[in-house]
């Protein structure tokens, strides 16, 4: 398993699978729940793109006019762009709205496209399972957990 974390650059295609760790960061506040993640993925072919960046500084101003706040967000648009499959996850005591932003964008990818797979510990699940409603999921095979 090859992890790519930002600032890495990305391929626009792999042609193997990967995977998109898309959830709760908080700034660096959640848990580190995407190294658990990997770590049990890690007997399986694939990419893994892991946003959690290891040079994060929570100071920067999350303005576009920020070069390394600009280029996370670039880089994690690309990731999600690039990756076969999404997997989200809302850790308890968060709200993630960044990771709710990717579930809109993503959720009405069309077929053949991304895969999502959501599972929820926190108080966004109300959010989500009313996204998930509303837009009738499941559909373009996304799943939901949690």
């Amino acid at each position: 398993m090859e992890v790519i974390k930002p600032p890495t650059e990305i391929e626009r295609r792999h042609q193997r699978p990967s995977l998109f760790l898309a959830g709760s960061i908080e700034m660096g506040a959640a848990e580190d729940w995407q190294s658990r993640l990997i770590t049990e993925l890690r007997p399986v072919e694939g990419t893994i793109f892991n946003p959690r960046r290891d040079d994060w500084d929570s100071s920067w101003e999350q303005s576009i006019n920020n070069r390394h706040f600009r280029e996370q967000v670039e880089w994690e648009l690309d990731a999600l762009e690039a990756a076969t499959l999404i997997a989200m996850y809302f850790a308890p005591g968060t709200k993630s709205p960044i990771s709710l932003l990717e579930l809109g964008l993503f959720a009405i990818t069309p077929p053949g496209h991304n895969r999502l797979v959501v599972y929820s510990g926190s108080g966004a699940k109300g959010t989500w399972t009313s996204f998930v409603a509303v837009t009738e999921w499941p559909r373009n095979g996304i799943g939901t957990r949690g």
